[in-house]
């Protein structure tokens, strides 16, 4: 998960104002977020700290983390100690944070990047309170479908370089893989969301807004830790 290190601070500057992160991510996971005043919130790969810093202005008593310390850096410094902001990879357990100690959590653009999710999203359910709420964003996958081509319910791990030279790994995966995933976990979905761009993109990114206003790039869940009865384990 520390892939990001080798570009950290491109990506920092890119995610300020890119019509991806500021004009159709961000505007989308903070309106499923809703009013976090006074709630505790995990900020799950938190990069540079644009997410943490927002919740933090919301009124969240928020801890994040990411797993390069580049951005971890550039975090810390936009938060200037109002959050607690740790390098932790995302793969490791969250041996740091207690059971049930969070209301909600936030996971933008992260879920792609795991090639097995289910552990991270067990310590995820595990540190989330009765009924705490998990948001994530994540790469539609019908996008990748379109883009890979082959079969759409082809589950596999792919090696690209994205925008200036930034090699990634992200994993391709059907609707259904990630659904059974968070079933597993015991989470249930709340809400299924494919975002429209913000009104802000239209202006500054008129082309971009055009097409993710026909097709759709990212896709949002409201999960929700349900009760321990029942069919789901933890």
């Amino acid at each position: 998960m520390s892939s990001y290190e080798a570009f950290a601070d491109s990506f920092a500057a890119h995610a300020e104002d890119s019509a991806h992160n500021a004009h159709y991510d961000r505007p989308a996971v903070l309106e499923l977020v809703g009013d976090v005043a006074g709630r505790r919130v995990l900020d799950i790969g938190c990069g540079s700290g644009l997410y943490t810093e927002e919740l933090v202005r919301r009124g969240a008593d928020v801890v994040a983390f990411d797993a390069s310390a580049r951005l971890v850096h550039h975090a810390r410094r936009r938060v200037a100690g109002v959050a607690d902001v740790r390098v932790h990879d995302l793969r490791d357990p969250f041996e740091w944070l207690a059971d049930e100690s969070f209301d909600d959590a936030v996971m933008p653009l992260v879920l792609h990047h795991l090639e097995d999710p289910v552990p991270a999203l067990r310590e995820v359910h595990r540190v989330l309170g009765p009924g705490g709420r998990l948001v994530i964003s994540t790469v539609h996958p019908m996008l990748d479908w379109l883009q890979q081509g082959g079969s759409y319910f082809t589950d596999e791990t792919i090696d690209e370089v994205w925008n200036d030279g930034w090699a990634v790994r992200f994993r391709r995966a059907p609707l259904t893989a990630w659904c059974a995933e968070f079933y597993e976990v015991g989470f249930v979905i709340e809400r299924l969301v494919e975002p429209l761009p913000a009104d802000s993109m239209k202006e500054r990114y008129p082309e971009v807004y055009d097409r993710l206003s026909r097709q759709p790039f990212f896709i949002n869940f409201v999960l929700r830790k349900a009760p321990a009865q029942g069919p789901f384990r933890s």
